[in-house]
């Protein structure tokens, strides 16, 4: 539960939280707006707030910990991409849409703010419709107008960037990238070639 929440909960402003802790008003408001990370405050800090709550330490910042443990787990977005292509290969194209589309998995990685996950999922349901004429499921038109800030590359093209001191095999790698993953600024030409 955040902070926020407990506050709410508890019917306590932040401004008696600030006078009745000791904390410093500026912290608080920061905890408060997301500015400033519970589970990087001081245990004092994390003592006084949960006192003046009544609540336990461990319950302001067990959410916090539960985020960061499902970090972990969290695959690198190379890996994620090979199973998701390995998946396509093992099961077929209309399986795999069908098993997508029950399990609602681009939704969930969505509301985890796994993003790149999300898109990438939605770009390979997307294209794997177009490639067989099956029509494009609505579930996600909101999703369609998502971009990542920033293009992901294949590790092997930004590898090879590094190496060349070029930008020249990214530009070349675009042109090549399937249009349905480029719209999520996710550079992907090959999704069938997987051993």
């Amino acid at each position: 539960m955040s902070l926020n929440e407990v506050l709410e909960r508890k019917r306590i402003t932040k401004y008696r939280l600030w006078k009745e802790s000791g904390v410093p008003q500026a912290t608080i408001s920061d905890i408060c707006t997301g500015k400033t990370k519970i589970e990087k405050c001081s245990a004092e800090t994390i003592f006084r707030i949960a006192k003046v709550l009544d609540v336990s330490m461990e319950s302001l910042i067990a959410p916090a910990v539960q985020r960061m443990d499902e970090d972990r787990k969290r695959p690198s977005f190379d890996i994620f991409k090979s199973n998701v292509c390995h998946q396509v290969k093992d099961l077929g194209d209309i399986p795999f849409i069908i098993q997508l589309l029950q399990s609602n998995q681009i939704r969930e990685l969505y509301e985890k703010k796994w993003y790149p996950e999300a898109l990438y999922l939605l770009a390979m349901l997307d294209y794997i419709s177009r490639e067989n004429n099956v029509p494009i499921c609505k579930n996600y038109n909101d999703l369609r107008s998502c971009r990542l800030q920033k293009m992901i590359y294949p590790s092997s093209v930004a590898i090879l960037c590094k190496a060349m001191n070029s930008d020249k095999p990214k530009k070349e790698i675009i042109r090549m990238a399937i249009p349905e993953f480029l719209r999520f600024n996710i550079v992907e030409s090959d999704v069938r070639n997987v051993c």
